[in-house]
Formats: structure tokens, C-alpha cells, sequence
């Protein structure tokens, strides 16, 4: 009997055409690692949802083989999904990551009362075991510091993951890219590449985080009054210039938003963050200095509607106001999907009287994800035999395998992949392989993974088209009506007329779609709900053109 050939499956949950919730699985026999575990926000199209996780079902089904969970850096799309994970696994699983990821990583899984969790640091340069795979950690920058790659060492393959990374040459914490152990682990070969695709179809080079920190003390010592920055809480390096501009032009620091607060507070205990504890403020003893003393640092680039900024802009935060003169940095872009919240908070401020500057107007932000010259130089120190782009939107994942294809990996050995879909690498090659089970998990308030597409699709229809309930008494023996019917109505519009004249009309409908019934001796309740749904839906849609929900409720004497 011939012995099966080992085979490595790579397995990406999510982080796929989309930016978010990264997720993939390394598997090879009876061994597994997760690397990342990332949640993505809500928008539009999923109305009441708090959190999108990815559907982590494959790993729960296998999790007699999992070894550990790596944690490439401390954003939230790489660690969001942790807790929820680590609860659904129900076993302790070493989770390993660098000093201010864990540190962050702690924060929350101690918010989710996971305190007995197994938290393994590492370094850039380390080795670690963890079954058949042989880790090692390679620095990168982002736009959060202790970032690291992951090379995962097999008897099959050598896989190369980057995490998100730049090639800054001149990081504001002076730690660079790890660019020799990447060209060692090139000439020792790397079997896959996956590298982040992000900013794929951004040509050149992304500019260096140290930019920021001189358009900061430029505006800084310009400015009158009070400033306000808005930034991303675990943008640690943007956090840092803003501090340094901050002192520089002699103003306290004032740290709101508790993301901001915690973060803030992580990052100082774990030396990550120099500032000296007595320039930094609590937000009610700022009302004792100038307002040209002040430096306000918060949370709500992304217009959230509970944030901090917001908070401001809406005046209803409790120890921050904006006044005329103020100026108002979003140090931050937009996520897509976010701009119209976005524009609300600075219209907003712009009505309070305040100076609102944002990457349109001055380069306060600067990307975290290498441009395309960056991505071709890491295919060139690595030189992969396969490649495949993660973490972006379908149009960078293609646009990233045109880059790897400009620089020499052959067409044939490069794949775009979906959420699900495995990649099997043995001594043969590398081939798809089948789609697993993959997609999403909303988390809805303590509800996770409850709701489905039915609950999203009635919500969007509340949101968009409105509620028009009609409650009917019919007889139990012949199904007549034995009373008026009531009909109520939210978020519906219908013209011609007022309405009371709207409501009769529906009556009319109503008794019309119930005395066919009863001719035809229909006494149940679920074929009369049907045609008075019908009816309604007939009418509402000839007056509007819209569809609410129609709820029938009907009850027999």
C-alpha cells in the first residue's frame, strides 16, 4: 500500500477581498496554526451589527490539531476575533505575539474575562516550535511598531506570511524592516509567499511616517487655540508625534476616548510610548490652562458615532468643547465605507468655528501598507516558487499578482484566492484544492453568529421602506370580519392624498382581500395572512413604490 504524500493546506478565512477580519490557517497532518485573528466593522449593508468576525467553523472542527495562534501586530482586523475564538475553542491555546501586541491583546481578552489565556512572547529573530512548524519572527514597520512576519518552517514547505508592512527608511522608532532575514530566507527558499496587498494599486513608494511628525509641528506652531488630533488609538507612532509636537510647541497633552485612554496607557507601561507622565493631562484640569496650551488627542477619524471627536463635534462630550479658532486634525483616512460619516463630524466642526485640516489639505497621514515598489522589492528578496496577495479588496489582490508577475514568478504559480478556498502544496507543486466552510460570524450585541441573512435583509427593509402592521378580527366558524381592522404604519410614505384617506383606502383593500376569503370558507390563518400581505404590499407599492414589511396579525372570536 503506497504511504500518502504529506500535503500542507493553507487555508485563508478571511482577509480576502475585503479589509479586515485576516484570518488563515497553516495545516499539515495532525499539526495546525492559526496566524491572526481579525474582526471587521459593520457598514450599511449590515444594519445592527456590531462586529463582523470570519467563520472560524473550521478550525472548531479540527481544534484537537491546533498548536497556536499567532498574532502578527496589534490592529484590531489582525486581533478583534481573539476572544471570541478563544471562548468558542474552549481550551487553552498558546498565543503568541510580540511585547505591545500582547499587551494590547491582554486589554481585551481581559474585557471579554479571559484571564487565564496562554500568552507567549516573542521577538523578531526568535524560533519557535509549535508541532510540525518551525516559527520564525522577521520585523517589519506598519503603522503600529513591534509588527513582525512569519516564516513557518515545514517537512513540505516553507511559507513566507508579511503581515501588514512598509519599507520605511526612516521609522520613527529607529526599527527597521528586517531586510536580511528576508533575503536569507529567499536564498534558503521560500516555498509560498503571502504578502499584504493593501495598497497594491498605489504606484511607487508609500511616504516615510516621519513626514507626518513635520506637517504636525508645522500646523502646531501655527496654530491659536486649542488643537484637537483624531487618530486611530492603536496608531501608537501617530500617537508619539503628536506628543512631540505637542511639547515642542509647549502644550499639555489631553488623552479622551477609552480606546485612546487604554492604549495610551499600554503603550507608556511597555515603552512604546515617550512622553514624561507630567505633560499629559486629565481631561478636567485642562480647563485651568489657555487654550493655546492644550493639545487634545481622541479617538473618531472614522466619524463613529459614539466617539470621541463625534462627541465634540456634537458638543455632548463632558470635559472637551470646540470653540471658533480651534483647529481639528483628522490624522487619519478614511475606511471606505466611512466617508459620509466622516463628512458629518467635519461639517459639524466646521459650524462650532473650528480650522478642520485632514489629509486632503495636508499630509497628516500617511499610509501603513507598502506601495507597489515596495511589494516588488519583498517578492525579489524572498523569491517565492508560489505566491499568493492577501489582506485587500479583489482589485489589489489581482493588481499584487501583477506586481509578483512583473518581477519573475510565473503566472502559473501565482493564485488569487477566495475566503475558503485551499491552497495544497506536496513535493509535486501547489494546487487548489476545495472550498471549506468559510464566511461570516455578526456579532449583535451578546448575540454571536445569531444572526443570519433574513434578520439583515428585514433590517434593511425596516430602515429603508418602513413597518405597516394590519390587525384583523375574523370569525372562527366562517372567516367574515368581526371587527374594523386596525391598521398602523411606520416609515411609510404615500402620496395623494392625507392620511386618513390613505387608511380608508387600505380598510377597503383589507376587507375586499378577507370577504374573498371567507366566500371561499378559508379560516386559516396562515393562507389569510398571505392575502392580506398581498393586498397590502399591491397597494403600498401602486401609492410609493416601496416595499415595507407588512405584518398580519389575525385573531378569531
Amino acid at each position: 500500500m503506497t504511504k500518502r504524500k504529506e500535503r500542507l493546506r493553507v487555508v485563508p478565512l478571511g482577509g480576502l477581498d475585503e479589509i479586515g477580519k485576516n484570518m488563515t490557517v497553516l495545516e499539515l497532518g495532525n499539526d495546525m496554526i492559526v496566524i491572526d485573528a481579525g474582526l471587521m466593522f459593520p457598514d450599511d449593508d449590515t444594519p445592527g451589527v456590531d462586529l463582523i468576525l470570519p467563520d472560524y467553523s473550521y478550525v472548531l472542527k479540527r481544534k484537537e490539531k491546533l498548536r497556536g495562534i499567532v498574532i502578527t501586530h496589534g490592529h484590531e482586523d489582525h486581533t478583534g476575533a481573539l476572544p471570541y475564538l478563544l471562548k468558542d475553542l474552549g481550551q487553552p491555546v498558546p498565543v503568541l505575539g510580540t511585547r505591545l501586541t500582547l499587551g494590547l491583546v491582554k486589554g481585551k481578552l481581559e474585557e471579554h474575562r479571559l484571564t487565564k489565556a496562554k500568552l507567549r512572547e516573542v521577538k523578531p529573530g526568535s524560533h519557535v516550535s509549535l508541532g510540525a512548524f518551525g516559527l520564525d519572527f522577521l520585523a517589519v514597520n506598519h503603522s503600529i511598531p513591534d509588527g513582525v512576519a512569519v516564516l513557518a518552517r515545514t517537512p513540505v514547505a516553507t511559507v513566507l506570511h508579511t503581515g501588514d508592512f512598509k519599507l520605511d527608511q526612516t521609522p520613527i522608532d529607529g526599527r527597521l524592516t528586517d531586510y536580511a532575514g528576508f533575503t536569507k530566507a529567499g536564498r534558503g527558499g521560500v516555498t509560498l509567499l503571502l504578502s499584504d496587498s493593501t495598497n497594491a494599486d498605489r504606484q511607487g513608494h508609500t511616504p516615510s511616517e516621519a513626514v507626518v511628525g513635520e506637517t504636525l509641528r508645522r500646523i502646531f506652531a501655527q496654530a491659536s487655540g486649542r488643537i484637537i488630533v483624531a487618530s486611530f488609538a492603536s496608531h501608537i507612532h501617530r500617537v508619539q508625534q503628536v506628543c512631540d509636537a505637542a511639547l515642542a510647541s509647549g502644550r499639555k497633552i489631553v488623552v479622551t476616548g477609552r480606546s485612546m485612554v487604554n492604549n495610551t496607557r499600554i503603550a507608556r507601561e511597555l515603552g512604546y510610548l515617550n512622553v514624561p507622565e507630567s505633560e499629559i493631562l486629565d481631561a478636567y484640569d485642562m480647563r485651568d490652562l489657555p487654550p493655546e496650551k492644550v493639545v487634545v488627542l481622541c479617538t473618531g477619524s472614522q466619524g463613529e458615532p459614539l466617539s470621541a471627536l463625534a462627541r465634540i463635534a456634537n458638543r455632548d462630550h463632558k470635559t472637551v468643547s470646540v470653540e471658533p479658532g480651534d483647529t481639528v486634525i483628522i490624522a487619519a483616512s478614511p475606511v471606505p465605507g466611512n466617508e459620509k460619516a466622516v463628512s458629518r463630524v467635519i461639517n459639524r466642526l466646521y459650524k462650532a468655528g473650528a480650522n478642520v485640516i485632514d489629509k486632503g489639505s495636508a499630509q497628516v497621514h500617511v499610509s501603513g501598507h507598502g506601495a507597489a515598489e515596495e511589494l516588488k522589492l519583498m517578492v525579489n528578496m524572498t523569491r517565492p516558487r508560489y505566491f499568493v496577495p492577501v489582506h485587500g479588496e479583489t482589485h489589489h489582490l489581482h493588481a499584487h499578482a501583477r506586481l509578483a508577475a512583473s518581477v519573475g514568478v510565473p503566472e502559473d504559480s501565482v493564485f488569487v484566492l477566495e475566503n475558503g478556498q485551499c491552497l495544497e502544496i506536496d513535493e509535486t507543486g501547489a494546487r487548489v484544492a476545495e472550498h471549506v466552510e468559510s464566511g461570516v460570524k455578526y456579532v449583535d450585541g451578546l448575540s454571536v453568529g445569531d444572526v443570519g441573512q433574513v434578520v439583515l435583509r428585514d433590517r434593511q427593509v425596516l430602515s429603508s421602506d418602513g413597518i405597516a402592521m394590519v390587525v384583523v378580527v375574523i370569525d372562527s366558524q366562517t372567516g367574515s370580519v368581526a371587527a374594523e381592522p386596525e391598521i398602523v404604519m411606520r416609515g411609510v410614505v404615500l402620496t395623494g392624498s392625507d392620511e386618513v384617506d390613505v387608511v380608508s383606502e387600505m380598510r377597503a383593500r383589507v376587507h375586499k382581500a378577507l370577504a374573498r376569503t371567507a366566500a371561499e370558507g378559508v379560516t386559516d390563518h396562515g393562507v389569510i395572512k398571505k392575502v392580506l400581505r398581498d393586498s397590502l404590499s399591491s397597494f403600498v407599492w401602486e401609492r410609493s413604490r416601496m416595499r415595507p414589511m407588512i405584518i398580519p396579525v389575525v385573531l378569531e372570536v
